[in-house]
């Protein structure tokens, strides 16, 4: 008789979650008390892990835990495990990603009411005998407009609970289908500029990347409705602290609410002793029923992978036949900067369906891999979520995109294509690539209707423009005169009969071996003959 499988509960979880490990069949052992040598000691012992965020896994531990075949992480970050020390070594990581979206959006709402109806301030003040009524008159939410920053799980819970007050909620997120803001009932803000202009509140749910660091500056405070109120449950560094102080002094803010800030912990903040101001030392994941579903969704995913079911929540990569890997690995890069670069191209306010086609030799393999790595260039740095293998498809379905693949096995003009569409707002944004040489290097051969061939480099910028001499070069000079180096270049005309003679447009591909600065490529789209300019980061 097979022996059952060891797991070992390194942290304490909630009791769900244990008691689900042993009706499983598993020996367990509790290891709260142990230090890290005792750890190191006996890790070889156990065939499942379930941690918090205080055990660090590194790869040499990993490398002693020579029966492991499972990690669960009772929560949502794995920055404490070395994922790919443990995916070379064949062991899961699984995490909870779910299991604080509820808590999130009602610490959301408690801080919303609380801001709305000064309820710690009035608390204080009558704790400390004072009866001022008058001091701490409120405003309802009924029949304001909710701004969302952010549409995704838990801004989406958000928006389901003020509808329930009774508020008109406006929602921005450019990675959301259009029929996901109607079955919500939200409406779509085409721009964070046009939520700014309506909101009454506006609550954060944006995930942190350099691009929505400092979302919330001076410029974003002016362009608001006087009086407005702000919630932050996200992250601290989606606000600039200095341009909200001078929001509040200034009376443009008239409240804030935050639980999250740019560094901590944190114990003095300028804006602790604002009276319109409410502060909580981040609790929005903190309750008991979070970490309770936080050990239990963990604990089922270190079940599933011992006994042989599907792991729902992997953060590694998921088994794939070795002739398919071998087949379609060197495909996968190449898939995910296709997806970025389509993604970045797209000219609508929301992503709606994506158009997924694999031509020749590949397009008679399981392409759904190849697929996912699109789906991570689509979404990664634009969710909630850290995007990966497992859970790309969800968090698309959730979002609303519908996804569309179709295979041929017959290419025209090379042996293998990769052609990815986005469906924005009616329009439809095309690119086209494929890997070549004997290192397999991805290549772009078409974007913005125009074709070429350049190979794709970790910086690039597109531009848009009327076919007319000298644009290149112009080109060359901004980028120049801003110290970027340029790798290659390609231009691109339309196919032929496709908006040929004067006024036709052509597009241009420009690579480098550094970032290019954004301020850099709007200034030359929004110079003479310019039609558009992207940059884009495939690192």
């Amino acid at each position: 008789m097979s022996q059952a499988p060891r797991v070992l509960v390194k942290e304490t979880i909630g009791e769900s979650g244990v008691r689900l490990l042993g009706d499983a069949g598993f020996d367990v052992e509790l290891g709260v008390d142990w230090d890290d040598g005792e750890l190191e000691r006996r890790i070889g012992e156990f065939d499942g892990m379930l941690i918090r965020s205080a055990t660090k896994l590194t790869a040499e531990l990993i490398e002693q835990a020579t029966r492991l075949r499972a990690v669960g992480r009772a929560g949502v970050g794995v920055d404490n495990v070395d994922v790919a020390a443990a995916t070379k070594h064949g062991i899961v990581v699984a995490n909870a990603p779910q299991s604080n979206v509820i808590t999130a959006a009602e610490h959301t709402m408690a801080l919303l009411l609380a801001l709305a109806r000064n309820v710690p301030q009035a608390h204080a003040s009558l704790v400390a005998g004072g009866w001022e009524r008058s001091q701490f008159s409120g405003v309802e939410l009924y029949d304001k407009t909710l701004g969302v920053l952010g549409f995704g799980r838990i801004g989406q819970l958000v928006a389901q609970r003020a509808r329930g007050f009774g508020m008109r909620v406006l929602a921005f997120d450019a990675y959301v289908a259009e029929e996901r803001f109607a079955e919500l009932g939200a409406e779509r803000a085409a721009t964070s500029d046009e939520l700014y202009a309506a909101a009454d509140f506006i609550t954060l749910h944006l995930p942190k990347t350099p691009e929505t660091e400092n979302w919330l500056d001076a410029g974003a405070f002016a362009k608001m409705k006087e009086g407005v109120r702000v919630v932050n449950v996200a992250r601290g560094p989606l606000v600039v602290d200095e341009a909200l102080k001078d929001a509040l002094d200034s009376g443009r803010v008239a409240g804030a609410a935050l639980d999250v800030f740019r560094s901590e912990p944190i114990s003095s903040h300028p804006l602790f002793g604002y009276p319109n101001v409410v502060v909580t030392p981040h609790l929005g994941a903190s309750t008991a029923e979070a970490t309770d579903r936080a050990g239990y969704q963990a604990a089922e995913q270190v079940v599933a992978a011992l006994n042989g079911g599907v792991v729902t929540s992997a953060v590694n990569v998921p088994a794939v036949a070795a002739e398919d890997l071998e087949a379609l690995g060197p495909f996968l890069p190449l898939s995910g900067h296709l997806g970025r670069i389509a993604v970045a191209l797209a000219e609508g306010t929301s992503i709606d369906r994506l158009e997924i086609e694999y031509l020749g030799r590949i397009a008679e393999r399981d392409t759904r891999l190849l697929t996912v790595q699109v789906l991570k260039g689509v979404l990664a740095g634009h969710v909630e979520e850290q995007v990966n293998d497992v859970n790309a498809p969800s968090i698309a379905a959730e979002r609303g995109i519908e996804i569309a693949e179709t295979n041929q096995v017959r290419a025209r003009d090379f042996t293998e294509l990769v052609r990815v569409g986005v469906v924005s707002g009616g329009r439809r944004t095309l690119v086209v690539g494929t890997v070549l040489g004997r290192l397999n290097r991805p290549h772009l051969l078409e974007a913005w209707g125009s074709r070429f061939n350049v190979q794709l480099e970790h910086h690039l910028a597109v531009f848009r423009y009327r076919d007319q001499p000298g644009m290149l070069g112009r080109v060359g000079v901004e980028l120049g005169e801003a110290g970027v180096n340029i790798v290659s270049a390609a231009v691109g005309r339309r196919p032929e009969g496709e908006a040929e003679g004067p006024g036709a447009e052509a597009s241009m591909v420009v690579t480098a071996d550094a970032a290019i600065p954004r301020e850099v490529v709007d200034r030359l789209a929004a110079s003479d003959g310019f039609v558009a300019g992207r940059t884009v980061a495939l690192a």
